[in-house]
């Protein structure tokens, strides 16, 4: 349910999903950290691939899921740490170095945020992503934490 720290938006294409994360990788401040949580094929790769739009990252098919090598990292105005926890424990991440990454001057995209809640940082949005037909999909936005309500905020405001 919508309220002052959530927001809902129904894309009913992958370029509206690109979009909307064009709009928060344009309104993003250092150490954003953005959960991505939903299932397979729900668009939480695109969505990234939209926040690197956002960050000035020109080409989108950098963008890839890092199943198999777990980071990727992309300059922008901010750089862009794309983690997917699909394969990998907490401690798994913890040990590579998962904390200095989420407080590093860029923004940090996690796919499979669900499976590491012990040690996502206090302050991120968390973005569920739920497939509602064959290309209709609801995102639902939820701020935890300061920095993140502010980018909430500015995504209420702006309509995007």
């Amino acid at each position: 349910m919508p309220g002052k720290n959530h927001l809902v938006y129904e894309s009913d294409s992958v370029a509206v999903t690109k979009g909307l994360g064009r709009q928060v990788g344009r309104y993003a401040e250092p150490q954003t950290v953005v959960a991505l949580i939903g299932p397979l094929g729900a668009g939480k790769t695109q969505f990234v691939k939209g926040i690197a739009a956002g960050l000035g990252i020109d080409d989108d098919r950098k963008v890839t899921s890092p199943t198999f090598v777990i980071v990727r990292e992309h300059a922008g105005r901010l750089r862009l740490y794309h983690v997917d926890a699909y394969r990998v424990s907490s401690p798994e991440l913890s040990a590579i170095g998962f904390q200095e990454i989420c407080t590093a001057v860029g923004v940090v995209a996690i796919e499979w945020a669900d499976r590491i809640p012990d040690i996502l940082p206090e302050d991120h949005l968390a973005i569920t992503i739920e497939p509602t037909g064959a290309e209709r999909r609801r995102l639902a936005y939820h701020a935890v934490g300061q920095r993140s309500q502010r980018l909430v905020d500015h995504l209420a405001a702006t309509g995007g």
